[in-house]
């Protein structure tokens, strides 16, 4: 974990960081050959693991957990299938150096099993009363229509799939909040 104190910050994000908002920059976990899974294969999220949008824990909301696994092997956690669609708008922000072409599966909890499921072919619900890891809206993921239809039905929401979830969405969804990412030093 990389922690870049305030005073290398740029001048527009000083100021955040003085206020108590510094960043904690995320890095992806290493692929452990040794694991016994496949390249690709959903990981099991570890108990240090940060998410690179928010620095939230993973692993202390596992069933909103969700992981992008790069071509080669490394991971990146996010606490919740918002943060990991957050970071598909601006990966180079998120991890620096690592652009779109480079992801070979992306994973998010299914809300009715508790399993990894592909994020693209999940079905979501927008505009439930569920609230996620970070206590607003959220995405709440589903192996199947008809599960994320009976959610639904019992707390509100839209249904969505992983390309109806647009940048407007992300924004009403994160709402206002400011974070900024320190430039590295030197």
């Amino acid at each position: 974990m990389l922690f870049t104190p305030w005073r290398t910050l740029s001048a527009d994000a000083a100021p955040l960081a003085a206020a108590g908002e510094v960043c904690i920059v995320a890095p992806p976990t290493p692929y452990d050959p040794k694991s016994g899974l496949g390249l690709h294969e959903a990981r099991v999220v570890p108990a240090d693991a940060r998410c690179p949008v928010c620095g939230m824990f993973p692993a202390r909301s596992p069933d909103w957990a969700a992981q992008i696994i790069f071509d080669n092997g490394d991971t990146q956690f996010f606490d919740s299938p918002l943060s990991l669609f957050l970071y598909l708008q601006d990966i180079g922000r998120y991890t620096r150096g690592r652009q779109v072409n480079e992801i070979a599966a992306s994973y998010v909890k299914d809300v009715s099993s508790g399993g990894w499921i592909s994020a693209h072919e999940a079905f979501y619900v927008s505009g439930s009363d569920a609230m996620g890891p970070m206590r607003a809206g959220n995405l709440p993921a589903f192996s199947s229509a008809a599960a994320a239809l009976r959610f639904a039905s019992a707390r509100g929401g839209a249904i969505l799939e992983a390309r109806q979830i647009s940048p407007h969405l992300l924004h009403g969804l994160n709402g206002e909040r400011r974070h900024v990412h320190a430039s590295p030093p030197g």
